[in-house]
């Protein structure tokens, strides 16, 4: 067994996006594709030599290949210390606890989140810094500058390390420590939150569903749900994670949630509903007959986070990614907090998390989270949600319902064009973004135009700035439509539209959301020119 060096070249298109570098499998297992992106994290965060680092994936395909890979660089580049979730396994969140709990120097994630997995789908690695959190653009850039420059890579030659067996065994001189990938995660769990409270809750007869989707969250969800808190065996469906997540789509929404939703909206209902997607940093929530939008149940979390133990001194401050609804605004005036808009992408919310400025965030795409990790938290958030409802004795309908007439509603919804003409999102982009001046003032459909803009953010810790964020038109009485091109897709562009209307009405509060935005919708297209642009009539998800 020795350290070999393999002679490469620069391969085009290897620039991490707001959650790492994700490509189709096809393309990571090409011939040095994962090995020069690992070799470009090395040289970005100034080698490993040394260094302890913690490796985990949400288990879909190539996942346990990739872990070989990254471990036998790991230790040709020196490095002291791997720690690895047994079966190479780790969610997430898990991953950010990890890495924080142990003090290392960082860890790599294996995951493309919530998109599909299998030979023809998606992959993705990501590299999360020492307080946890996804590296900051400042690194990424570094990665991206030794992409373009690389051209050999070192290699440790060994036979596959063991990682099906808990315990320590060494690849030339670099430690591998295989651990139980939920054992920290959930003693963690534990200390935020009343767990007695949760299962004299269960003992009541209340009932859970949690769909895990065939991901990741499986086995914390079985362990701490139900081992730990007495929900009845079987509350926690689809598992066992898979490498192509059961020929699924891991995402925790009501389209690729369905089953769920329709248990949720049947008869003999569970009291209460849950889903996390592949990597298990995201969530969904609902009711007996109550879907809760992700903008909405940030914002009911932040106004009754002091019911756990872990917040019941209060939180510090909150934040929102600048495309979430304002419904968290709402509740942070009400509640005197200070509340940060910022960028799409946890890593933004990391600055303010470690200079102690923000307790809870989140995002409107599934995902919420606290100071416990630097990463959004899936399971953390449906177990904050039950100790919620154990304390209060409410359900999850009257939740929503006291939470509406003490702040008003925000109707929100995400519509996403997906695998949009590239070229031709991106010109409906550049024309509206030329036309934001003029449309201040102007009057779209009966609703005036307060204000139009193009986000950027000040880091009020870093003093850093992000630029080209997303264009925003918000309108008299609080509506607004966000126009967003996400970077977290593989193929084409995914054109997002937030769009939001403001209710203090209760008779307006139990309207379908859809039908409440009906003339914001109108109006989004006819500002920007969607279907002129896209030739899409109406979006392929809702959410």
């Amino acid at each position: 067994m020795s350290v070999i060096t393999v002679k490469t070249a620069p391969i085009e298109g290897q620039k991490p996006g707001t959650s790492g570098l994700r490509k189709k499998t096809r393309v990571f297992m090409q011939p040095h594709y994962l090995e020069n992106f690992v070799a470009a994290i090395w040289d970005a965060i100034g080698g490993v030599a040394g260094k302890t680092l913690v490796l985990g994936g949400d288990g879909r395909y190539f996942n346990d290949r990739a872990a070989q890979v990254i471990l036998r660089m790991a230790a040709a580049g020196g490095a002291a210390k791997v720690i690895v979730g047994q079966g190479a396994l780790l969610s997430t969140p898990a991953a950010s606890n990890l890495i924080r709990q142990r003090a290392t120097d960082g860890g790599i994630i294996m995951s493309a989140s919530h998109n599909p997995g299998g030979p023809d789908e998606d992959f993705g690695v990501k590299f999360n810094m020492p307080n946890g959190g996804p590296a900051p653009e400042e690194v990424t850039n570094r990665m991206v500058a030794a992409t373009q420059s690389i051209s050999e890579y070192r290699i440790y030659e060994a036979q596959d390390a063991d990682l099906s067996t808990l315990g320590t065994s060494g690849m030339g001189d670099m430690k591998i420590e295989v651990v139980d990938p939920v054992a920290d995660y959930a003693a963690l769990m534990e200390k935020l939150f009343d767990f007695d409270a949760i299962r004299t809750l269960f003992q009541s007869g209340f009932r859970l569903r949690f769909d895990a989707m065939h991901a990741i969250t499986g086995p914390y969800a079985t362990a701490i749900l139900e081992d730990t808190l007495g929900a009845p065996k079987g509350s926690v469906v689809n598992a066992t994670p898979s490498p192509d997540f059961g020929g699924g789509h891991p995402d925790p929404n009501p389209i690729w949630a369905k089953d769920l939703m329709d248990v949720m909206m049947g008869d003999g209902a569970p009291d209460f509903g849950a889903a996390s997607d592949g990597d298990g940093d995201r969530n969904m929530i609902v009711g007996r007959g109550c879907y809760v939008g992700a903008s909405d149940s940030l914002a009911v979390l932040a106004a009754n986070a002091r019911i756990a133990p872990a917040y019941a001194a209060g939180l510090k401050g909150v934040a929102r990614s600048m495309p979430t609804s304002r419904a968290l605004d709402r509740v942070a005036a009400r509640r005197g907090l200070d509340c940060y808009e910022t960028p799409t992408g946890w890593k933004f919310f990391g600055n303010l998390l470690d200079d102690g400025r923000i307790t809870l965030c989140g995002e409107e795409s599934a995902g919420t989270g606290s100071d416990h990790v630097r990463e959004k938290d899936g399971l953390w958030a449906v177990l904050l949600w039950l100790n919620i409802l154990a304390k209060t004795g409410k359900s999850v309908q009257e939740m929503m319902n006291d939470h509406w007439a003490e702040f008003g509603r925000n109707f929100y919804s995400r519509h996403d064009y997906e695998a949009v003409d590239a070229e031709k999102a991106n010109t409906m982009m550049d024309r509206l973004r030329t036309r934001l001046g003029d449309l201040v003032g102007s009057d779209v459909m009966g609703a005036t135009v307060e204000s139009a803009d193009e986000f950027a953010y000040d880091d009020p810790v870093d003093g850093s700035r992000a630029t080209g964020q997303g264009l925003r038109v918000a309108f008299a009485g609080g509506g607004r439509i966000v126009y967003r091109l996400s970077g977290t897709g593989t193929v084409g562009a995914t054109l997002r539209v937030y769009i939001e209307e403001v209710s203090d009405d209760p008779a307006t509060f139990t309207m379908d959301t859809q039908d409440a935005l009906k003339d914001m919708i109108a109006r989004a297209d006819q500002i920007a020119g969607i279907r002129e642009f896209t030739g899409r009539t109406a979006p392929d998800v809702r959410t």
